[in-house]
């Protein structure tokens, strides 16, 4: 769960934000911001067709955490990229399959769909 700033921001409910935004909304300069989309891959803002960078939501919300990981909590930028890779691989870690099969695979179902389809396949020719 990614660390709150002390001060909120509120992001506009827009679909995407031109690096001015950004650089508004987050209080960190345009050329940071293009540096930082080296040092750190999970942002990257999509090129329109002129070349201008367009962040999405998400790409502000990891700024908002990369600044707060810099800048105030004092991290060096290897050390806030391990923090944020080893938040990645925690929140991607699958749950364990606690739930049971949709179907046990010896009653017959998948016997008795393949035989439906054949129809639908006959009824189709």
């Amino acid at each position: 769960m990614p660390s709150p700033p002390t001060d909120p921001v509120r992001i506009p409910d827009k679909l995407y934000f031109r690096i001015s935004e950004v650089s508004r909304l987050t209080g960190v300069k345009a050329y940071v911001l293009r540096y930082w989309e080296t040092e750190f891959p999970r942002i990257a803002p999509k090129k329109s067709g002129t070349g201008q960078r367009l962040y999405r939501r998400k790409d502000v919300e990891l700024i908002l955490e990369v600044k707060h990981l810099l800048y105030e909590k004092r991290f060096t930028i290897e050390g806030a990229r391990r923090l944020l890779g080893q938040r990645r691989r925690i929140e991607a870690k699958p749950e364990p399959a606690t739930q049971t099969p949709l179907f046990d695979p010896q009653s017959g179902v998948l016997k008795q769909i393949r035989n439906e389809l054949a129809g639908i396949i006959e009824i189709l020719r």
